[in-house]
């Protein structure tokens, strides 16, 4: 009589090793990459560009709300987002087309790279790294989320005149993106360069620029 072995097959241990494996990999997939919702279409905005042009200001205090992925999804869009698919071509000007221009947004649960191709959030840190982009400004840090702009020299000629003009264009567009959606902002070259560079892992050729923390404003 032949008892019936308990062992599992070499054949069964590769699917339940193939299995943890995708379980795995599906788990650290989730939490080191965000896919964003779709932005709002801007016929959802009932601010005009022009309105939205007389009522920017700049903002220094934020309540402690949070904001949701979606509007923050069409923030980032608006900033250097996606607008013509087929031409890979981005929503803020860019000097000889090199979109050096890339976002960084930091908050409480670490930090995170825009795919603006893919609409997704990559986690490039586990850090709170708001304090880094406050420097010595404090009031930065209690904005839910920091903006940073980072500048690619490798993709532009004339670093430090044309990554400007590109960080310009993109910070102006967070702040009329802020305006007509009832964010605070205000633009800031200030902030901890050098802790920045190495907690956001960036490359010899990559600088921060400019930033943007943003929050709800306070009434």
């Amino acid at each position: 009589m032949h008892l019936k072995s308990n062992i599992p097959t070499i054949h069964t241990m590769k699917k339940i090793l193939l299995y943890l494996f995708v379980l795995i990999s599906c788990s650290t997939t989730a939490q080191t990459t965000i896919y964003l919702p779709q932005p709002l279409p801007m016929k959802s905005s009932k601010m005009t560009l022009m309105q939205a042009l007389s009522q920017r200001h700049s903002v220094r205090e934020y309540t402690e709300k949070s904001i949701s992925d979606q509007t923050l999804s069409t923030l980032l869009w608006a900033a250097c987002g996606i607008n013509r698919p087929k031409e890979k071509r981005i929503t803020a000007p860019s000097a000889i087309n090199g979109q050096d221009i890339t976002v960084y947004v930091c908050r409480q649960n670490g930090a995170y790279r825009y795919d603006a191709l893919s609409n997704i959030l990559v986690k490039v840190s586990t850090e709170d790294l708001r304090s880094h982009v406050a420097g010595g400004q404090a009031f930065a840090k209690q904005a839910p989320i920091c903006l940073v702009l980072v500048s690619d020299a490798s993709k532009v000629r004339f670093q430090n005149e044309l990554s400007a003009m590109d960080a310009g264009f993109v910070s102006e567009n967070i702040c009329l993106a802020c305006t007509a959606l009832k964010l605070a902002t205000v633009p800031r070259a200030t902030m901890d360069k050098d802790s920045l560079h190495k907690a956001l892992g960036l490359t010899e050729t990559q600088h921060p620029i400019l930033n943007n923390p943003i929050g709800w404003p306070k009434e």
